[in-house]
């Protein structure tokens, strides 16, 4: 092979490779676009399928949610917002919770995913409330100890500041008990939910 030809294959090959990561580059600029489009239409699905909780006696009062403090990494931090709340205390703890997940001040202080939905709660004559979680809470909550003790710790911690006649909760996950939320924390039994807004302990455990 001549060294023209050489230099000719040479030539080939480089504009092969720049061709190829150049389609790469493309290739996953698509992939991302495809899959914040899907993230899109998945929260405008749940929008639809989860209306806005209202009851009549919904009247705007201060709340404190517990969200992912900005500054200070596995802390979290109540922010005070004014929401339509429910006298009816299920139908609050739903607002409340709805609101923890869909409204954090920044995406980084959110403790429970966007794309989590609450399915149903329930409220018990013994103060104790049952939280229904969609089938994807384990999968989307980033599976470790801090990052699932931040996420149940922040459902106790508001509805703890705004629900006074609740007790003790249970997680469930698409209608059923779980072992685990993510794979750490143990949903087998019940949270306490401590009688005032103080952090409970680190990390969390449920009681028997």
């Amino acid at each position: 092979m001549t060294r023209r030809s050489n230099n000719v294959v040479m030539v080939l090959l480089f504009a092969s490779v720049i061709a190829g990561v150049f389609y790469f580059y493309v290739l996953r600029e698509r992939v991302s676009g495809l899959r914040e489009t899907e993230a899109t239409e998945e929260r405008a699905r749940t929008d639809v399928i989860v209306p806005p909780i209202t009851t009549p006696t919904d009247a705007v009062s201060p709340a404190q949610i517990y969200w992912a403090s900005p500054d200070v990494a596995g802390q979290l931090d109540p922010v005070t917002v004014q929401l339509p709340l429910s006298g009816d205390p299920t139908q609050r703890s739903r607002q409340l919770i709805r609101e923890l997940i869909e409204s954090p001040p920044t995406s980084a202080q959110h403790t429970l995913p966007l794309d989590v939905a609450l399915l149903a709660f329930y409220l018990l004559p013994d103060g104790t409330g049952i939280a229904d979680f969609s089938d994807n809470i384990p999968t989307e909550i980033p599976s470790g100890i801090l990052s699932e003790s931040l996420a149940v710790d922040s459902i106790l911690r508001t509805l703890a500041a705004n629900v006074s006649s609740l007790r003790r909760l249970k997680i469930l996950i698409h209608g059923q008990a779980a072992e685990t939320l993510a794979g750490h924390v143990d949903l087998t039994g019940f949270f306490d939910v401590p009688a005032t807004a103080a952090p409970p302990p680190d990390p969390v455990a449920p009681s028997r």
